[in-house]
């Protein structure tokens, strides 16, 4: 698996400058078809075959490079590389769905971006282009749909304005797509501490679009610290 994985994170893969058009639901609300595609690909995958890590990777790889790029700017390539080595290696004693695995994927990746956030200022920083970056807000959520109408450097540069918690609450939530379970798993908060923090985030990114303000611009792409 180790050979796979190297294989795969040093593909060249193309990630979307603007929101990609989604799937039909199913009946249950999530893509039709997809979520079974996944739980397949999950199980392959855990078995040792490269298809159904490949699988799994292409579906999650541009969440983790998006979030990772708004926690380290351009050093996220190295980190989500790093994370799907480390997949790669426990992936084989992973236990849970197609849900639990996007989350400890996530709680990997955050952890190795906190590495390189440490390490930082041992070295220069070189300004990344945020235009990588896209956000996916839900139907139902007034301030996602305003951001979605935004270019996506503005939309990220807004949520950068906002304090570390809620800003990485509303990343987790409406770019990797996890539940307030999983966030909170990544975030080592209570479920109930998540929803209030990307509740209020986003009822603060709706005040700050009422306002008409401008975003700050971040020339690292890194999510403000406050």
């Amino acid at each position: 698996m180790h050979a796979v994985a190297a294989d795969v994170v040093g593909a060249d893969v193309a990630l979307p400058h603007a929101r990609a058009p989604q799937p039909a639901a199913g009946a249950d609300g999530s893509p039709s078809g997809r979520h079974g595609d996944l739980t397949d690909a999950l199980a392959a995958a855990r078995a040792g075959d490269e298809s159904g890590f490949v699988t799994l990777y292409r579906d999650l790889q541009p969440r983790l490079l998006r979030y990772a790029t708004a926690l380290v700017g351009n050093d996220a390539e190295d980190v989500t590389a790093e994370t799907w080595l480390q997949i790669a290696r426990d992936l084989p004693r992973f236990t849970g769905d197609v849900d639990g695995f996007r989350g400890w994927a996530s709680a990997i990746c955050r952890n190795r971006a906190m590495d390189v956030a440490r390490s930082r200022s041992r070295r220069p920083v070189t300004p990344t282009d945020i235009d990588v970056l896209a956000e996916r807000a839900g139907p139902d959520d007034a301030a996602g749909s305003a951001l979605e109408a935004m270019s996506t450097r503005e939309a990220i540069a807004l949520i950068s304005e906002l304090p570390q918690d809620q800003a990485e609450a509303v990343l987790l939530r409406t770019v990797v797509g996890l539940d307030a379970p999983s966030v909170a798993m990544v975030l080592g908060k209570r479920p109930g501490a998540v929803r209030v923090a990307a509740h209020r985030g986003l009822r603060r990114l709706a005040r700050m679009l009422d306002d008409g303000q401008s975003p700050r611009r971040l020339d690292d792409g890194r999510v403000s610290r406050g």
